[in-house]
């Protein structure tokens, strides 16, 4: 009896090793599981802060550069003078395409973005306002087109609409001035629009943008 009572107890001493192995050896395996993790999180995280750091230090120098042509006279940029800026019912016939002043309709063009033609008359009383007007080639790819509404996304001055028969396939337009482009991506646009937007040639600086005629969309 004594020996069976002393295998017993061996038996179990060897189990109650091996659990206590077992647990150690799983803790062991855990740590080194939740040192990994822990190591892939931390690069994750460095390298998501790179990016972010490298995107912001674009964005800013994007910013700086738009800043520092916005502050200059901006390459190609046309100038008209003279303009009338009589309240008519009638329509009216202007010599720029798209038109940059010049008598005009009573009621101004809400400014935001529009997929379909505006009336020059109620366009050129936004640009009375201080509204920038770009206008776009309606063959314009798709991506450019969307450029070109997030200004207006931005800005509530802005007013964006394509427009048969222009000059150049992006035409950016303020009271009195004028830029012809090739794409929506020319820095010269963000310049332009930084610039004009409510700026010095506004007639009627204050005034609004929107309560007018047309629905954004």
């Amino acid at each position: 009896m004594s020996n069976r009572k002393a295998d017993t107890a061996e038996r179990k001493a060897r189990v109650a090793a091996m659990q206590a192995a077992q647990r150690k050896a799983e803790r062991r395996r855990t740590s080194i599981i939740a040192a990994i993790v822990g190591v892939v999180v931390l690069a994750l995280v460095a390298v998501t802060l790179v990016v972010v750091l490298q995107q912001n230090a674009r964005n800013s120098a994007e910013e700086d550069r738009i800043e520092e042509l916005a502050g200059q006279d901006i390459e190609d940029v046309q100038t008209f003078t003279d303009l009338a800026s009589t309240h008519v019912q009638t329509p009216v016939e202007y010599e720029q395409v798209p038109p940059v002043g010049g008598d005009h309709n009573p009621v101004w063009q809400n400014c935001g973005v529009y997929s379909e033609p505006v009336q020059n008359v109620n366009a050129v009383h936004s640009l009375e306002h201080g509204a920038v007007w770009i206008t776009y080639d309606p063959e314009l790819p798709a991506d450019e087109v969307e450029a070109l509404e997030a200004r207006a996304a931005s800005n509530n001055y802005v007013l964006v609409s394509p427009y048969e028969g222009l000059p150049s396939p992006v035409v950016a337009s303020a009271w009195g001035l004028q830029l012809q482009l090739e794409d929506a991506s020319d820095e010269r646009l963000d310049a332009f629009v930084r610039k004009y937007v409510r700026g010095e040639q506004t007639p009627e600086p204050g005034a609004a943008c929107s309560g007018g005629v047309g629905t954004p969309e």
